[in-house]
């Protein structure tokens, strides 16, 4: 190779490096911006929140009138402990929607926390269907993986999951935690009859990395949480049986 032609091929790889570096900044101030505005979005739906300790446990009131006037479509208010989710929830129209929008309906890579667009809310859901990213930062369902680890889900302060709608607050206890690659089955939120419902329940169940013996009938009302692994085609999920 001539001197003229190294030049050239230096020439080149510097733009390449240069490009790279460009790019690689860019990208953290995307990350940087998204995340600095979902703090923002938090700070406006914490006005709408209070939290009082009623028998040395947190109760929390949601103002939703409030919360509606900031997004319409927000349906719930999902607490889970020594996680850092402790979000206002939405229900959009399909299921991909909220995966590119925040709660203030502007475009964002962290999305929002969201429910199965066929969940009514009513109180006729059989199994309620929440998904949020994983995102590294820890924002979203980004420590849902907490779930997965023996200190989280030993922990007996862990075992209930708080789900505030406009028709009370809601205590579900969990009973399953695992990782199974994408699929339908686990979020299917429609069953023909309480006897397929049952059957449901068993595989989700016996699907668990952890006994939490908790017991389950055909009559039973369930929430899920959902969301991705890493770089993976797998899920990270919860089950939690409501009993208040």
């Amino acid at each position: 190779m001539n001197n003229k032609a190294k030049k050239i091929f230096l020439i080149i790889m510097i733009i390449i490096f240069s490009i790279g570096i460009l790019y690689g900044c860019y990208k953290v101030f995307i990350w940087k911006n998204d995340n600095e505005i979902v703090d923002d979005i938090n700070k406006d739906i914490n006005e709408s929140i209070e939290v009082e300790i009623v028998e040395e446990k947190k109760e929390y009131k949601v103002d939703f009138k409030k919360l509606k006037k900031i997004n319409p479509d927000t349906v719930a208010y999902l607490k889970v402990n020594n996680t850092l989710i402790d979000y206002a929830v939405v229900k959009g129209s399909d299921n991909s929607y909220y995966l590119k929008h925040n709660f203030k309906k502007k475009t964002s890579k962290t999305g929002w926390i969201f429910a199965s667009y066929r969940n009514k809310f009513d109180g006729s859901d059989k199994n309620i269907v929440i998904f949020g990213h994983n995102m590294q930062s820890g924002k979203m369902f980004g420590t849902l993986k907490n779930i997965l680890n023996e200190d989280w889900y030993t922990n007996e302060e862990n075992r209930y999951v708080t789900l505030i709608t406009e028709d009370g607050n809601h205590i579900y206890e969990v009973f399953s935690v695992y990782t199974v690659k994408a699929e339908d089955y686990y979020i299917n939120t429609y069953f023909a009859n309480n006897i397929n419902f049952y059957y449901f329940l068993n595989e989700i169940k016996k699907r668990s990395i952890y006994d939490f013996g908790v017991k389950l009938n055909k009559n039973d009302k369930i929430l899920t949480l959902s969301t991705c692994r890493s770089g993976s085609t797998y899920r990270t999920v919860l089950h939690a049986k409501k009993i208040k």
